[in-house]
């Protein structure tokens, strides 16, 4: 099945990718009045695929929601059951799921409108394997001044500004843009950032400047699990330029070494020994993770392959 070919959700009702259609007054459309969530799901037992941290997810898409006040159109457990649906009607090993709740279809106007209903969607892609490449000799990132609004704890579907900085990346051959604002990391155009310095792992504050990352929250409890020194702090220009190692991590791309940063070589300029141990912890971590998805499942049982409204498996 190719990613085009897949089933996604679409305001109650699975139907084919290829003939989903959302009004073109949809805010989400005019205003990018809406919120998302990407959950990472792995291949981490024979048979068995399996999201990474779900409910943390979840949670944050209820901040997400409560902060442009939009209602959560679903509860915790249609959403369980939801990402459920869509892992089992898609063939992929490993899978990505992609949620948006947008404040719905009006007439055109700065102000919410009264009594819209949202618009769900949801759907499958496959989420292809970090290359080993990467992993082995780790990724080259450039530097820029965060220009973006002032809100990005909020995972809003309006991105420009990220894909501005994603695009600026990629015209000087780097795969990742490093933003500063008033000369201190926030984080990366579609990452968060995380350097190493003398064997402990700091990052900035979560604060209203950067997205809390899931990935970013995993890889400070696997750390700290595991008897790594951590410490979220402001970090300066200066400090992110001479780190012994810098990190970002997605739930894409999970964790990955910067090793060049604006042309020049980090560290050693091969990932360290602070990428190699959380990078296996990481792995470690999603087959541990599984347990919890195993228990949603029982918990939901046999509607877990279907949301309240009836949808057939």
């Amino acid at each position: 099945m190719e990613w085009n070919e897949a089933t996604c959700y679409l305001n109650g009702e699975f139907i084919a990718l290829a003939r989903a259609q959302v009004s073109v007054l949809d805010r989400g459309f005019i205003f990018g009045d809406g919120v998302y969530e990407v959950i990472p799901c792995d291949h981490v037992q024979p048979g068995f695929t399996a999201p990474f941290r779900a409910r943390e997810h979840f949670d944050r898409l209820d901040r997400s929601l409560a902060a442009v006040r939009i209602a959560n159109p679903m509860s915790r457990d249609d959403w369980l059951r939801l990402v459920a649906g869509l892992i089992a009607r898609h063939p992929w090993p490993r899978q990505s799921i992609y949620l948006q709740v947008t404040r719905g279809v009006a007439k055109r106007d700065h102000v919410f409108p009264a009594g819209v209903t949202p618009t769900v969607f949801a759907m499958s892609s496959p989420w292809p394997e970090v290359p080993k490449e990467q992993i082995e000799r780790g990724t080259a990132a450039v530097t820029h001044a965060d220009e973006r609004w002032l809100h990005c704890d909020i995972k809003s579907t309006s991105l420009l500004g990220n894909v501005l900085m994603k695009q600026y990346a990629i015209e000087h051959d780097a795969t990742e843009t490093v933003l500063l604002r008033d000369g201190f990391l926030t984080e990366g155009s579609s990452t968060n950032i995380l350097i190493v310095r003398n064997g402990t792992l700091l990052a900035p504050r979560k604060t209203n400047l950067i997205l809390p990352g899931i990935t970013y929250d995993a890889v400070f409890d696997i750390a700290r699990a595991h008897g790594m020194p951590c410490e979220v702090r402001a970090i300066g220009a200066a400090e992110l330029r001479t780190a012994d190692e810098i990190l970002l991590s997605s739930s894409g791309r999970e964790v990955i070494a910067i090793t060049r940063l604006d042309g020049k070589p980090v560290g050693s300029g091969m990932p360290g020994e602070g990428f190699r141990r959380i990078h296996a912890w990481y792995q470690q971590a999603k087959r541990d993770d599984a347990a919890r998805w195993r228990a949603e499942l029982q918990r939901l049982g046999g509607g877990a392959l279907a949301i309240s409204s009836g949808i057939p498996t």
